[in-house]
């Protein structure tokens, strides 16, 4: 299992739209994240930034991502989502969330 920290903008004016649709996913979603390996995801916000948290148990976590992002029900998701969100100059090309150093963990 690995850890996963990585963050994000939210649009000015959309942290109430963005916080609606999480509060009730599309069906489907969740069993979604749960397929390609993810779990224990969390989304945190403070001052404009969004921050996610999750694990990843699968063994592929590339391949894992392009069939998540391949399913039907993601892609309508992320037609929601992703209007509300602003990723970071410094993100890695390719990606929308920028990924961060895990720094320190304590279990």
């Amino acid at each position: 299992m690995k850890r996963y920290g990585m963050v994000i903008k939210i649009k000015p004016g959309k942290l109430e739209e963005y916080k609606r649709l999480h509060a009730n996913p599309r069906p489907g979603v969740i069993e979604a994240l749960r397929e390609c390996g993810r779990r224990n995801f969390s989304i945190y916000h403070k001052d404009g930034y969004l921050f996610g948290y999750f694990e990843y148990d699968g063994d592929d976590f590339e391949a894992d991502t392009k069939k998540l992002r391949e399913k039907p029900i993601m892609k309508k998701w992320l037609a929601l989502t992703d209007p509300c969100q602003q990723p970071l100059e410094t993100c890695e090309e390719g990606r929308w969330w920028a990924f961060m150093e895990e720094l320190y963990h304590h279990d």
